[in-house]
């Protein structure tokens, strides 16, 4: 740490902003982290970006001392950064890079008109939490900021904008802004050149999409260096210096890939977090076009793909928060990890199809079931088994429920996947929510040790490949320099877990109505 022989990553997700510095051999040597929330205003989710340096700095300062806490060290400087972040959504800006209109995160699900029309003119999925489908509707719906739009990014392309002065975007993020052309890691000329015609019939003046976008890199090529107006944003104290060599900052979802090792053909990952995706490296590309899966890219650029759904633990989050005031009503405060573990081994006690409940953990839209908006549900019958495993075993179910939707269509694309690496806070509680998932995914699933370090352990060793790149691939690099007898726990998916699954999951699909009309009678107000 002294020397810098080091990297760190930063990943924003959705409740934590969350920094891992590593060693060369990907070791992690000191963490830090921020709570943060998404603001539902105007019935538009959102986060205010003063917040986010506000997170940035808590969180570089909570590492820095965790580090010195180690260590007995406080590093001045690293050997390479990157930034990552949840993909997708809108943030627009002027020609003096002011942000135009507030933060448009990957939840909003306003954009169905523009998504539709966008894939009907590619013949390619363009999925409504895409940076372009919701370019097409600020423009379709006329909105006041479009003819002042100079550029767009994500929000790992905002702060990395910040941090360097660049504007660039790793080839995985990139692939949530704009189709990626697979020959050439790079936006599909075709597809560029279509949609500037459509946008330049509806919006004359407006900068061709190529001229908005940020320049595309791959994993390995530097991205620039740290500032220091940027090393201040980081860490207004001084201590973290200037010059510090940054890799493209990527989305979430490559982050998840590199953090379990599956970037090459036939592997595939499930992150779990507020939202839940899966990922499967394709050998070859899709017949047709589904709704219900993305086609991204590794950070290496290979494609992927992606079954994405916005809603994932939360509200087995908020079931938790419950059963933790219980405790601390009877007089038994017990800490919030605490109480999830234990909410979570006891769902192996209950039936294997959840005891006849039904659960939707839909706090936002999902557009894979086909709806704008969510409403989370516990629903039984006279006749269910009510218990606290069967409560807990079904909002494990339920998290996974629209992931097993999208897989089906994987399925009968006949994408091959050997196994699915799971990593995200849910299997910190070792057998639980990974058995669950064979299930749900029918397939093996394996957890490392290093699962629950997630995504920003993903992004240090992206930023550690920068001095590595020229050496190997970025799938063996990981294989030979980082996983090379990493400890990972495959389960096979059980008999009875299976068929229970699949009574939950009929269940599910029959009950959507149900959500329908949850959404429709009761305001989210």
């Amino acid at each position: 740490m002294t020397e810098g022989a080091t990297s760190l990553g930063i990943e924003l997700g959705s409740t934590r902003i969350k920094a891992c510095l590593v060693g060369p051999d990907g070791a992690v040597l000191a963490t830090g982290s921020h709570d943060w929330e998404n603001q539902f205003v105007d019935r538009v989710w959102t986060y205010d970006l003063d917040a986010v340096w506000t997170g940035l700095q808590d969180c570089t300062a909570a590492l820095l001392a965790d580090a010195e806490r180690r260590h007995g060290v406080r590093p001045a400087t690293v050997g390479a950064l990157g930034v990552s972040a949840m993909m997708h959504g809108y943030l627009a800006f002027d020609a003096d890079d002011g942000l135009l209109v507030p933060f448009r995160t990957w939840r909003n699900t306003t954009t169905e008109r523009a998504a539709t029309e966008l894939t009907e003119l590619l013949g390619f999925n363009i999925p409504l939490r895409w940076s372009v489908a919701h370019l097409l509707q600020a423009v379709l719906d006329d909105e006041p900021h479009v003819p002042a739009i100079r550029s767009l990014t994500t929000l790992a392309g905002y702060v990395h904008r910040r941090l360097t002065g660049r504007h660039v975007l790793g080839v995985g993020d990139a692939s949530g802004m704009f189709p990626i052309d697979p020959a050439t890691h790079d936006y599909d000329a075709a597809m560029l050149e279509a949609v500037d015609g459509l946008l330049a019939g509806r919006r004359p003046g407006l900068p061709a999409l190529r001229d908005l976008l940020p320049e595309v890199l791959v994993a390995g090529q530097e991205a620039g260096r740290l500032t220091a107006e940027g090393a201040a944003l980081l860490d207004p104290t001084g201590t973290l210096t200037a010059d510090v060599p940054l890799c493209p900052p990527e989305g979430d979802a490559g982050t998840g890939m590199v953090a379990t090792n599956a970037v090459a053909p036939r592997t595939g990952n499930v992150s779990v977090g507020t939202s839940i995706f899966a990922m499967v490296v394709l050998e070859r590309p899709l017949a047709g076009v589904h709704h219900e899966l993305d086609v991204v890219t590794t950070p290496a650029g290979d494609p992927v793909a992606m079954v994405h759904c916005n809603n994932g633990a939360s509200e087995l989050g908020a079931w938790a928060e419950v059963f933790g005031q219980f405790a601390t009503a009877l007089g038994h405060p017990t800490a919030p990890d605490d109480v999830f573990g234990a909410l979570l081994r006891s769902a192996l006690d209950g039936d294997a199809d959840g005891g006849g409940l039904l659960a939707y953990n839909y706090l936002s839209g999902e557009p894979i079931t086909g709806l704008a908006e969510g409403r989370p549900l516990l629903v039984r019958t006279p006749g269910s088994r009510l218990t606290l495993a069967n409560v807990v075993r079904t909002q494990v179910y339920a998290a996974f429920g629209t992931l097993s939707l999208g897989m089906r269509v994987l399925e009968a694309e006949g994408v091959a996947v050997d196994a699915m690496y799971a990593h995200g806070g849910m299997f910190r509680t070792a057998g639980v929510a990974q058995r669950l998932l064979a299930a749900a995914v029918r397939a093996p699933v394996g957890v490392a040790t290093s699962a629950g370090e997630g995504g920003p352990w993903g992004m240090a060793l992206l930023a550690g490949y920068l001095g590595a790149a020229d050496d190997a691939d970025l799938g063996t690099y990981l294989r030979t320099r980082v996983f090379a007898g990493a400890a990972v726990d495959v389960v096979e998916p059980d008999a009875a877990d299976l068929a229970g699954y699949a009574t939950f999951l009929d269940r599910y699909v029959a009950g959507l109505p149900v959500e329908r009309a949850a959404v429709e009678a009761v305001d989210p107000a």
